[in-house]
């Protein structure tokens, strides 16, 4: 696989970029014919009025991506979601702006229950060509996905995040669709491809009564023709074609090369809030639609995952360019300047089961998790290495900013490591986080293998707090900690971010064969050495509680809920 090879963007940005854009056309063709309104307003709209669905023969079902939106008028649509603590609610409150007035209201209690989006907000009713229902369901909807300018006259850009977080220890989000844009109201990751016979259809999409008096919208519902075809990876008619006519292929993996066909991916992919983040053993544990090829994960089988992150093997949907460090190492005398520094945090673990390394360790019992380190800001964490020509590892360096973004300060913080095995190659900071297996005592008993990491701002975990970055760059592995022959390297962690490892691998999992069955804690700790400066390091440690059980080839972990949070 090619860096230049993104699955994903293969069909999700593409997709959703065309159906914006025939959005466009429709909506903004006359941009005087309706004034901008005191207060925003709300409709849902159909980009065409018939799509055509391919099912495939091998995996049958289709993704109900109808291409309907829903677009904001005389002002966004803003929704801010936050919890004080994983004891208490998650509250949703609406931002309404009027002009140059602002003014709040709190959506109901239970509206909201998570910062995924809002649940049951699209109700879709397919009927076949005699008229007889062949499905109706309800979808959420989050208004940060896909979206687009409906007006010419809208804002270039939008303000706000490009996914909602599914982390379950998430704190704090944003929503919104800007003022003279439309998003998405496809549920993509969360909603399943239905099985529809070949033929077709009429789709009739609403928003639900709840939805349409919280946010004054009118009943109008959005009919759409749909033809599903039955397609199959061994139809020569089938190839994906590249712009130069010839079949796109992916080499080396017997049995599939020349099927390049495969069924799109669901065009919102599972996201952690910050992007499209699930990078091959670099995210939430949470199943994703394949971030690889299905000839890939064909081949691969259930090692799939461990393929590794390369260019073109992380999720790919937003690449951001690498962070560029400075020219060269600092020079003169080091100092910590009194200006705003990063504050590190910790999740509790989450994802947690037991693993037995996929069969590579037989007769062991780990315990698989993940764990993210996160910044609360008021500053980004920013990390440059430098190299010294014929060392293995990269000199260390934080960097400290004034309120203006001029650089005042460093010093150093440890070093940098390269790591060549396989699903990592990349430049490792050390002694950012340690995870720990604790007793019932909370005294240690077993330690993972994984203390250094390649930095990345995966998870959306706090928009809310001061400085938040809703656009952070350094998204995925492959563009934020460098190549084997990088002179120098810059790693950050962005502020209300959080970067999210998954230790299911031995020597990052906790080997738990001769441990008795019993209550532990797992510890998640940031800034273990206490290397790098900080606003607070009392709140660096997090613990999730687990009970093992079972026998030895069949342990059995239980998780019990955190406060409210009950996902193990």
């Amino acid at each position: 696989m090619t860096g230049s090879q993104h699955p994903r963007l293969w069909r999700s940005a593409i997709a959703a970029g065309v159906s914006v854009a025939v959005v466009a056309g429709v909506v903004a063709a006359a941009p005087d014919s309706k004034k901008a309104q005191a207060t925003p307003e709300f409709s849902l709209i159909a980009a065409t009025t018939s799509v055509t669905l391919d099912s495939w023969k091998e995996d049958p079902g289709v993704y109900l991506d109808l291409g309907t939106y829903l677009t904001a008028d005389g002002g966004p649509l803003e929704i801010k979601v936050t919890r004080k603590s994983y004891k208490d609610p998650v509250v949703a409150t609406q931002i309404i702006r009027e002009g140059n007035k602002t003014r709040t209201r709190t959506l109901p209690e239970g509206v909201v229950k998570d910062f995924s989006g809002l649940p049951d907000f699209a109700r879709i009713e397919v009927t076949d060509a005699a008229g007889k229902k062949v499905l109706a369901k309800t979808e959420a909807f989050c208004p940060n996905n896909a979206s687009g300018r409906v007006r010419p006259d809208a804002p270039a850009k939008s303000k706000y995040p490009e996914s909602c977080p599914t982390n379950p220890f998430t704190l704090g989000s944003v929503w919104g669709v800007e003022k003279g844009w439309a998003s998405n109201t496809y549920a993509g990751y969360s909603s399943a491809p239905v099985v529809l016979p070949a033929g077709k259809y009429t789709a009739k999409v609403s928003v639900t009564k709840r939805y349409r008096d919280l946010f004054g919208m009118a009943d109008k519902p959005q009919k759409i023709k749909v033809t599903v075809r039955e397609r199959s990876w061994e139809d020569p008619q089938g190839q994906t074609r590249t712009a130069a006519g010839h079949g796109s292929h992916m080499s080396g993996h017997s049995g599939h090369a020349g099927h390049g066909a495969m069924r799109a991916p669901a065009p919102a992919a599972a996201t952690s809030g910050a992007t499209p983040s699930y990078n091959v053993g670099h995210g939430p544990l949470t199943a994703a639609p394949p971030a690889l090829p299905w000839a890939v994960k064909k081949a691969a089988g259930p090692k799939a995952a461990q393929v590794g992150d390369a260019p073109g093997q992380t999720d790919g949907s937003r690449q951001a360019p690498a962070a560029q460090p400075n020219a060269k190492r600092p020079t003169g005398r080091a100092a910590v300047p009194n200006v705003p520094k990063p504050d590190l945090r910790s999740l509790p673990a989450y994802g947690i089961m037991i693993s037995d390394a996929e069969g590579d360790a037989p007769n062991k019992d780990y315990l698989a998790f993940s764990a993210n380190v996160w910044n609360a800001g008021p500053a980004q964490l920013v990390v440059d290495g430098f190299r010294t020509p014929g060392k293995a590892l990269m000199d260390a360096y934080q960097y400290f900013y004034d309120a203006k973004g001029k650089q005042v300060g460093y010093t150093p913080t440890g070093t940098m490591e390269w790591d060549p095995r396989p699903g990592h190659e990349h430049w490792h900071f050390t002694d950012f986080a340690s995870y720990r297996l604790l007793k019932a005592d909370k005294k240690e008993t077993v330690r993972s293998g994984k203390e250094a990491f390649c930095l990345a701002n995966t998870d959306a975990v706090d928009y809310t707090v001061k400085n938040a970055n809703w656009h952070p760059q350094n998204t995925d592995l492959s563009t934020a900690c460098g190549q084997e022959n990088s002179i120098s390297v810059r790693e950050v962690l962005d502020i209300g971010s959080g970067d999210t490892y998954t230790q299911d691998l031995p020597g990052q999992s906790f080997d738990i064969t001769k441990l008795p069955n019993g209550t532990y804690f797992i510890q998640v700790l940031a800034n273990p050495e206490k290397r790098l400066k900080e606003t607070n390091l009392k709140n660096n440690s997090a613990l999730r509680k687990v009970v093992l059980g079972g026998k030895p080839g069949a342990r059995t972990v239980t998780v019990p809920a955190h406060d409210l949070v009950n996902a193990n």
